[in-house]
């Protein structure tokens, strides 16, 4: 087979895909690594699950493997030095979720702001009525400046919300900061002044534990918090203690780690933190988008292959 798929295309990109190359969708691959090889030895590109590494030791023993990719952004699982080496493309749609992951973060923004909505939506009872509040005229902190946080801010200007924010990675002299109307602060100034905080930061290890005890000292009290990004920028400790002093008034946060809230984590239990399962980029649309890209692109790398097989060789096609 040319095409190997762990996981699944949208029906109008597989259709389109199978009349270009010969296809396989096969996802209980994902989770048995040994009959991955067995089964993908002459297959050239592969479509993995979000959860599947793909190390250096799997490249190898997928000698025809010309092209890898995922349908979702991000390729933290994936060993980008050893596919360098190989030739071998990297395909993952970096920009198809950006509005979807956006739209989640309104989302979570405008129900935390009405008090009490997200605990009787999760079961946990029917709360007293509590006075909530309007996005319009609030100040929304803006922490990371990933490609989702220029959609968002569009978004919540729109909606009369003032922005301030922080990445370490821009200084605060950058032109996006205008062009976003986001007003660029420190990092205390950031959580001292907002009325809610929304995380979109890139994650690396140097970032790990980045929100901490220092940090959340600093908290407007009854501040709000959402975000999609990497569970471990999290102090969880310093996290559940500002949740527990009246600091944070709740958060939302999406795609956590398994152990992040879990049974020894010192979040849970508790009633204002909320994990949802890697919500914010599973709409429809953002699939489509990125089914398409990744169609598109497996074909391109594919064929390129085969027509320089084709060819003679020369400098171009060894370029290739």
């Amino acid at each position: 087979m040319d095409i190997l798929l762990l996981d699944a295309l949208l029906p109008e990109a597989m259709a389109w895909l199978e009349t270009r190359h010969s296809v396989e969708y096969r996802p209980e691959l994902a989770e048995d690594l040994v009959a991955l090889r067995n089964a993908a030895g002459q297959t050239r590109g592969i479509v993995f699950s979000r959860h599947t590494v793909i190390t250096r030791a799997l490249l190898d023993s997928l000698p025809s493997l010309k092209a890898v990719g995922r349908l979702h952004s991000g390729m933290r699982n994936t060993d980008l030095d050893a596919c360098k080496e190989r030739g071998i493309k990297v395909v993952y749609a970096s920009s198809a979720n950006e509005r979807s992951s956006a739209e989640y973060l309104l989302g979570c923004l405008l129900l935390l702001y009405r008090r009490g909505i997200v605990s009787a939506l999760m079961g946990r009872g029917h709360a007293s009525a509590q006075m909530g509040r309007e996005l319009h005229g609030s100040t929304v902190g803006i922490l990371g400046l990933a490609p989702v946080a220029q959609t968002l801010a569009d978004m919540l200007s729109g909606l009369g919300v003032r922005l301030i924010g922080y990445d370490p990675a821009v200084h605060h002299a950058a032109p996006i900061w205008d062009r976003l109307r986001i007003q660029p602060v420190s990092l205390p100034d950031l959580v001292s002044q907002a009325d809610a905080v929304s995380v979109q930061m890139l994650y690396a290890t140097r970032f790990k534990g980045f929100v901490n005890e220092k940090l959340l000292a600093a908290c407007k009290p009854g501040q709000l918090w959402v975000g999609i990004s990497r569970s471990a920028l999290f102090d969880e400790g310093a996290l559940a203690l500002a949740l527990s002093d009246g600091r944070i008034e709740a958060c939302i946060l999406d795609g956590a780690d398994a152990a992040f809230a879990g049974d020894a984590s010192p979040l849970n239990g508790l009633k204002n933190m909320f994990v949802t399962p890697r919500l914010s980029s599973h709409t429809r649309e953002a699939r489509l988008r990125s089914s398409w890209y990744v169609a598109h692109r497996m074909h391109e790398a594919i064929d390129a292959q085969y027509s320089a097989a084709e060819q003679p060789r020369s400098a171009f096609t060894n370029s290739l």
